[in-house]
């Protein structure tokens, strides 16, 4: 089978001739560590490692309220703090990955919204993408015989970085009304601008969002107030899709066991990554959904840090055995991204073990 193959069969539930492969990495886990360790200079991962899975990263459309807005409020060599396009003063490092601290941010009551964002989001303008670097990107993409999906944030993405975590949480309970208009708004923008793309460029094979939804002790929110306030818009935008005929590969970060009902409801095709450190168990959610969603990730990267052989095979051929035995459509994938410090012998030693277990 070709990867294109291999990804729609799981995505269908279908069992392939052998379980997907894809991965994510943090940006210097291969530019400051692995290219010292023998990773060749210069080449994809995607080729290096033989992925099945390609994202078109053009298609992260613009969806900020104040484009073009960076504005330095301070900074030092090891950080920087700035406004951004959407109104929020963060603070990030400069060499390394990690969360950004939260300073404020200018969108921070319903007033404020309607008066300076609401009118800058609340139709589509074409130039918030780069048309002609997607029409490049999906050429290429389709010419490998990948499964090639399109990529985006999700809503919850969307209210975090207009109004923060603080106020959003507060505001999902004591002002629903205004988080409704907020993910009304760009629910619409959303199908605005792939829709755009897609009369633009064609379709991919699927798409591939990203909302996170929980952090390590549990949801962000309870099955409830997920039901009413996020679902009707995660289910209106993965509607858009289906509509098209395609699946959603869904990531949500955290412990999710709660939610997974609901975004199942919402339509997720498959559910990805699965973190292992929050509780997540691909076992588990295989036994519960497995005849409704397949499945991408759940590989601790805990185990993987430890660069012991031993640790990383208990960790990985248990559970792919069990997969494959209860022949589980699955994409062999980290609980979340690759970070530094696992080296570069223990991901190599990491596919040998999948290549030896994966065939159905």
């Amino acid at each position: 089978m070709t990867s294109r193959e291999r990804i729609r069969a799981i995505l269908a539930r279908q069992v392939p001739d052998r379980m997907g492969l894809f991965e994510h990495m943090w940006p210097e886990t291969i530019r400051d560590y692995w290219v010292h360790e023998g990773y060749p200079e210069g080449v994809a991962p995607i080729e290096h490692f033989g992925w099945d899975i390609e994202g078109v990263g053009g298609t992260w459309f613009d969806l900020s309220p104040i484009r073009g807005q960076d504005e330095t409020v301070q900074e030092t060599d090891q950080w920087r703090a700035a406004r951004n396009s959407w109104g929020a003063t963060l603070k990030h490092w400069k060499h390394k990955s990690g969360t950004p601290e939260h300073l404020a941010y200018d969108c921070d009551s319903r007033a404020v919204w309607e008066r300076d964002f609401k009118p800058r989001v609340d139709h589509w303008e074409p130039d918030r993408v780069d048309i002609e670097s997607v029409r490049r990107q999906c050429a290429a993409a389709r010419a490998t015989g990948r499964f090639v999906v399109f990529n985006h944030l999700g809503h919850f993405e969307v209210l975090r970085a207009l109004i923060g975590n603080v106020c959003m949480l507060e505001s999902l309970l004591l002002e629903p009304d205004w988080i409704h208009d907020i993910l009304s708004t760009f629910t619409r923008l959303y199908v605005s601008g792939f829709d755009y793309i897609i009369r633009e460029v064609g379709l991919p094979d699927g798409f591939f969002l990203y909302d996170d939804l929980g952090f390590r002790n549990g949801p962000f929110m309870s099955p409830r107030t997920y039901r009413q306030m996020l679902l009707p818009y995660h289910k209106a935008l993965m509607d858009f899709v289906h509509d098209h005929g395609l699946p959603v590969i869904w990531h949500s970060c955290g412990d999710v066991r709660k939610l997974v009902p609901g975004m199942i409801e919402a339509g997720i095709d498959c559910l990805q990554p699965m973190e292992a450190k929050a509780g997540n168990d691909v076992l588990e959610y295989a036994a519960l959904y497995g005849d409704r969603i397949s499945f991408m990730g759940n590989i601790n990267v805990m185990a993987l840090r430890t660069n012991d052989r031993e640790a990383v095979r208990r960790e990985i051929v248990p559970k792919l055995r069990a997969l494959r035995e209860r022949r589980v459509p699955y994409v062999f994938h980290s609980d979340h991204s690759i970070p530094p410090d696992v080296r570069l012998a223990t991901y190599r030693f990491a596919l040998e073990l999948y290549r030896e277990n994966a065939a159905y």
